[in-house]
């Protein structure tokens, strides 16, 4: 039987294994997925060999520096008492500097890269993997390059629970990192309003049109209270311009502007965010292992 790339992403998404572990497994079940599972086990490369099923939602954000270099990246385990614990640290600084050092295009480049003992980034995780008996994922990750007349921001917030890195044109880092710290606490999804998407606009603008306390105003008192939501929309997720967060009679602009910045891009990644976590009732997890 032919084993097809899906078969491939199928049984890796179950054990964690590297492409070529995964393929050779399949050629030598045949194409059957569980067979391929049960010799992987075998071999010691699965040792949960299920985890690919459960949800990896807990985890650590890292940001790393060097020279003009910089990255960001999320690396997610199933439980935070993993997540805090040594091998799953050294394997997120790990990570991070091989993504930092090279680049890569996206996380399947990622996975493939060498560290300095010669292992990829996939072997890296699925050996702590193993050790913690937990899926751990590397689920995204930004670089970012700057130039002699550029500073980065960066901040940590909660052990790693989130992190903000961010660029700007300047020499005063510690006014960028007061704004990493900002962007880490309020989330912003923009540097400007004239970044924001034409479509994201549109959108807030239908649902504002909707809103009960609209009904029976005439059309152009209705626009003028719509625009007036748009503003106050925009400024709120658009970093420039809300309060700063460490004195919030001062907008971030006005405050970046008084330190000699100008805001390029910035990148906040939250543990987590998006992902659809598992409930789970410890009594049934308990009483399924004692089964």
């Amino acid at each position: 039987m032919a084993v097809t790339a899906k078969m491939v992403k199928e049984l890796r998404d179950k054990t964690s294994v590297g492409m070529m572990d995964a393929k050779k497994a399949l050629v030598e079940a045949e194409g059957d997925i569980e067979k391929a599972i049960d010799l992987l086990r075998e071999k010691g490369m699965a040792k949960a060999a299920k985890k690919g099923d459960r949800v990896a939602a807990e985890g650590m954000t890292y940001v790393m520096e060097d020279g003009n270099k910089a990255a960001i990246i999320e690396l997610n385990s199933e439980t935070d008492f993993v997540a805090g614990n040594k091998e799953f640290n050294d394997l997120l600084a790990a990570v991070t500097k091989v993504i930092l050092e090279k680049q890569p295009a996206d996380v399947e480049a990622a996975l493939a890269l060498e560290g300095e003992d010669g292992r990829t980034v996939n072997d890296m995780i699925i050996n702590v993997s193993q050790i913690t008996g937990e899926k751990i994922t590397l689920r995204r990750f930004a670089t970012m390059e700057k130039n002699d007349n550029e500073v980065f921001g960066a901040y940590s917030h909660m052990g790693g629970s989130i992190s903000a890195l961010a660029l700007f044109e300047g020499s005063n880092a510690e006014a960028a990192r007061d704004i990493a710290m900002h962007i880490a606490a309020i989330a912003p999804q923009y540097v400007s309003d004239a970044d924001v998407p034409a479509e994201v606009v549109a959108k807030e603008k239908e649902v504002q049109l909707a809103s009960e306390d609209l009904n029976g105003k005439p059309d152009n008192i209705k626009e003028k209270m719509v625009e007036g939501r748009i503003k106050k929309f925009l400024a709120e997720i658009s970093l420039l311009d809300q309060p700063f967060v460490k004195n919030g009679d001062q907008k971030v602009a006005d405050f970046a502007k008084e330190n000699g910045l100008t805001v390029k891009s910035f990148v906040r990644y939250q543990v987590g965010e998006g992902i659809e976590k598992q409930q789970t009732n410890l009594a049934d997890e308990v009483a399924k292992q004692l089964g």
